[in-house]
């Protein structure tokens, strides 16, 4: 789900299935071309979108776009690869609804 929350408001729902690409699958390199270098990068979604849905957005706030934050450009930074991938290992094997995330999967 997304929400407009500037000018026009709007709600943007897509509906479908998606597969998730982490550093070790082979689309990692071609996809992470495409943004600039990040250390805690952990995973890309490719979504096969089936429905998408919006509606008049009338409930959404207003918020004002001020900066992006550099705290966890920090920490990534601050803590390295290796720091990363033990980070992952003690708190990102489970996702919130209980099913693995295979973040570390054949490392």
């Amino acid at each position: 789900m997304f929400c407009s929350f500037a000018k026009q408001p709007l709600i943007l729902r897509l509906y479908g299935q998606a597969n998730v690409i982490h550093s070790r699958d082979s689309g990692w390199k071609e996809l992470s071309s495409l943004f600039d270098e990040y250390v805690g990068a952990r995973q890309f979604f490719q979504l096969n979108i089936e429905l998408v849905q919006t509606s008049c957005g009338f409930g959404v706030p207003f918020f004002e776009f001020r900066d992006e934050r550099e705290s966890m450009i920090k920490w990534a930074n601050s803590r390295g690869r290796d720091g990363i991938e033990e980070w992952w290992k003690e708190k990102n094997q489970i996702s919130l609804d209980g099913k693995p995330t295979n973040i570390l999967k054949n490392r």
